[in-house]
């Protein structure tokens, strides 16, 4: 899992900075670790410079810049079956 730093947050749209040769595929969650949680990512652009564009999916207050970010190394899923059949998910895949 390739980890990057925050380079500019504004509002939802957060571009974060990967080491070379190590950018998420669009459509990967990444995650920041905060002390209020975690903010949860997905991948919607490569912008060139090692940096991709990312659309949160949870609050970013208090996200700041260099804070450390995580490739999942996979895009969200929910889960899916008989006993899920009629419930209700967040974005996320959480009851």
């Amino acid at each position: 899992m390739a980890k990057g730093k925050v380079a500019q947050v504004i509002g939802t749209v957060v571009d974060i900075e990967f080491p070379p040769d190590e950018l998420p595929a669009l459509y990967n969650a990444i995650e920041i670790p905060m002390d209020s949680g975690k903010v949860v990512l997905e991948v919607q652009e490569h912008t060139g410079n090692n940096r991709v564009r990312c659309l949160a999916l949870s609050p970013t207050d208090g996200l700041e810049r260099g804070a450390e970010a995580i490739d999942t190394g996979a895009a969200l899923t929910v889960p899916v079956g008989k006993a899920t059949l009629g419930r209700l998910f967040n974005v996320m895949g959480e009851p």
